[in-house]
């Protein structure tokens, strides 16, 4: 069953994401993959995920696909101008690319190539219609394209502190929705109970909303998450469960699995994100049932 079947039917939607190396031994890439082949409903691949150069995010969906898993490619227009943009986004069609996520695309002030000029040319709501032009079957120019793009595209909601922040960032998802979004992304949930009534109004907007699960790999990221991200709402409890634990990467685990079921409840699917730990997305799995 593909995204669009799943989302119809209402089957709840289970998404990993997975960077790609830097460099083209893609060995352990693939391995980790294979280890969620079946159990998850599509792999999200990062195209150079906060400002590091990898492999490009389309050649390690075209080896997913290969794989016979059904990947996603994020798309932003940070190094890409409107024609690349365009070209990456039919290419995706033709590598089996089931599904493209719009991002805003990370500052370069914290990449790994400082040096490197941003382009911009198009911003989010700029590529949602870019994407929707490309499937009515026309470029951005307006001449007419030899076969049509037939992905899903969604879109991101950005992290929010309060309840003001939320219905500004509403209103934009009600406007990327406009443009072409089908679905849409949260940033990271670590309270699913708090994020309840924030799932019911993200509901308002019409389409599925997916929610990230974010993988907790230590104390110092809990803390730093909670102190520097406020809006995360990541508690003390949290952090003191870990703390305590005698085995503190697999409490991180078990809190990553629970979340991911708790969430069942309100959201139409989750977006797993394990940041570099893609060989624990098993365990995980294991923790939430899935």
């Amino acid at each position: 069953m593909n995204i669009v079947q799943a989302f119809k039917t209402g089957k709840f939607v289970v998404l990993a994401e997975m960077n790609t190396p830097k460099g083209v031994d893609i060995s352990r890439f693939m391995t980790d993959a294979r280890h969620i082949k079946g159990r998850v409903d599509a792999v999200v691949v990062p195209d150079m995920d906060n400002g590091v150069m990898r492999l490009s995010a389309l050649g390690g969906a075209a080896a997913l696909k290969q794989a016979g898993i059904d990947p996603f490619i994020t798309a932003y227009g940070r190094d890409r101008n409107r024609l690349a943009i365009q070209g990456d986004l039919l290419a995706a069609q033709v590598l089996g690319v089931s599904g493209i996520l719009v991002v805003n695309g990370e500052a370069m002030a914290n990449s790994d190539h400082r040096d490197a000029k941003t382009v911009n040319d198009l911003d989010e709501i700029g590529i949602l219609r870019c994407a929707a032009q490309l499937k009515a079957g026309k470029d951005l120019a307006g001449f007419d394209l030899d076969g049509a793009p037939e992905w899903i595209v969604g879109c991101m909601l950005p992290a929010v502190a309060d309840d003001a922040a939320l219905e500004r960032e509403m209103e934009m998802a009600r406007t990327k929705i406009q443009s072409g979004a089908a679905f849409i992304v949260t940033q990271p949930v670590f309270d699913a109970k708090r994020f309840e009534p924030v799932a019911r109004q993200l509901k308002s907007l019409g389409v599925p909303v997916i929610a990230t699960v974010f993988l907790i790999k230590s104390v110092a990221v809990a803390r730093y998450i909670a102190t520097n991200e406020p809006g995360a709402h990541l508690s003390e409890e949290t952090i003191t469960r870990i703390r305590k634990a005698s085995d503190r990467e697999l409490e991180c685990l078990k809190i990553a699995g629970e979340t991911l079921a708790q969430l069942k409840a309100s959201v139409s699917g989750v977006l797993i994100q394990s940041m570099g730990w893609e060989h624990r997305l098993p365990a995980i799995l294991d923790a939430a049932g899935v």
